[in-house]
C-alpha cells in the first residue's frame, strides 16, 4: 500500500489522490501529540485522542511505501508534517531490539519498502543534507529498507515525482 502524507493546500489534492491508495493531509486540524503513550500500551496504534489522526499509526504502519510531501523548514519537515510523524509512534512497540547494529523500537507492523520524502521550496545545501540524514535516520528507525530524498525547484515537478 502507498501512502501520501503532505501538507499541500489547493488543486494538488486530485493529483495526490490518484497517485496512491491512501493520503494523510497534514493540514493542522488536529491536535498535536500529548506524549501520553496510550497509542503504545493502552490502546496499540490507535490515539486516544477523536480526530482525523486518530489511525495514523496503522494507515502509516501498514504502508509498503510512504511519500512524504512537506515544504522546508531549516533542513527538516514543516511543522504540520512533524505534527502528524509524532502522532504516529505507535506504528512501533515500547519494546527495543537491535537493528543494523543499533538500539531501536520494536516495529509493530514489520518491515516496509521505501521512505521518500519530496521536499519544496527554498533550500540551501547544508539543508539538503540535514534533510537526507534525517529521512534515513527515520526510515531506520520506522523499519524501511531504504530512503529517498527529492529536491523540487518548484510544485510544477511534483507529479513526476510521486
Amino acid at each position: 500500500m502507498k501512502v501520501i502524507l503532505h501538507d499541500l493546500q489547493g488543486p494538488y489534492a486530485a493529483l495526490i489522490q490518484a497517485k496512491c491508495d491512501r493520503v494523510i493531509e497534514a493540514d493542522g486540524k488536529y491536535a498535536p501529540c500529548q506524549g501520553c503513550f496510550g497509542c503504545w500500551t493502552k490502546h496499540p496504534a490507535e490515539c486516544f485522542m477523536k480526530d482525523a489522526l486518530q489511525q495514523v499509526c496503522r494507515i502509516i504502519g501498514q504502508a509498503d511505501e510512504l511519500v512524504v510531501v512537506t515544504k522546508n523548514l531549516y533542513g527538516g519537515y514543516s511543522a504540520d508534517v512533524k505534527n502528524v510523524l509524532d502522532r504516529s509512534i505507535g506504528t512501533s512497540t515500547p519494546f527495543s531490539t537491535y537493528r543494523g547494529r543499533q538500539m531501536h523500537h520494536t516495529l509493530r507492523y514489520g518491515k516496509h519498502a521505501l521512505w521518500k520524502v519530496i521536499v519544496y521550496g527554498e533550500i540551501t545545501e547544508a539543508e539538503k543534507a540535514t534533510f537526507r540524514y534525517l529521512a534515513e535516520r527515520n526510515a531506520i528507525n520506522d523499519g524501511f529498507e531504504r530512503s529517498e530524498v527529492t529536491f523540487l525547484e518548484s510544485l510544477s515537478e511534483l507529479e513526476g515525482s510521486l
